[in-house]
């Protein structure tokens, strides 16, 4: 059992079971909705638990998409693709260690200027 929440703690959650490796992801979109990249585990909706919601707000962040954050604090927290029975969490929402690597850098074609990626993750233009 993993636990996690935002910033503030109005929106709590906890995912059962093993997490897939982070992946950052450099699209337009995640770097204004974070600030810069934003890095996620996913773990089936069945796995998926939230436990404490007085703050969470989705966002229709795309026609086949949408993201979850606390109006509270601004933490940005989920994705989910429609007609995906899975939920994109932030690694850095999680509670703790969490033992996971990034596996991946995507929509590197999009990423800021001002920053380099890593080496040794794979790395995909979309």
């Amino acid at each position: 059992m993993h636990k996690g929440s935002c910033e503030c703690g109005a929106v709590k959650y906890e995912l059962d079971g093993p997490l897939r490796p982070s992946v950052a992801c450099h699209c337009t979109q995640c770097r204004k909705t974070s600030g810069h990249y934003w890095s996620a585990t996913q773990v089936p909706n069945d796995r998926f638990r939230i436990t404490k919601d007085d703050g969470l707000k989705w966002f229709r962040s795309s026609a086949s998409a949408r993201r979850g954050f606390c109006t509270d604090c601004g933490a940005s927290l989920f994705w989910q693709l429609d007609g995906e029975n899975a939920t994109s969490v932030g690694t850095g929402t999680l509670d703790g260690a969490t033992g996971l690597e990034t596996a991946a850098h995507i929509y590197v074609a999009d990423k800021g200027d001002y920053y380099a990626i890593e080496t040794g993750p794979k790395q995909r233009d979309q």
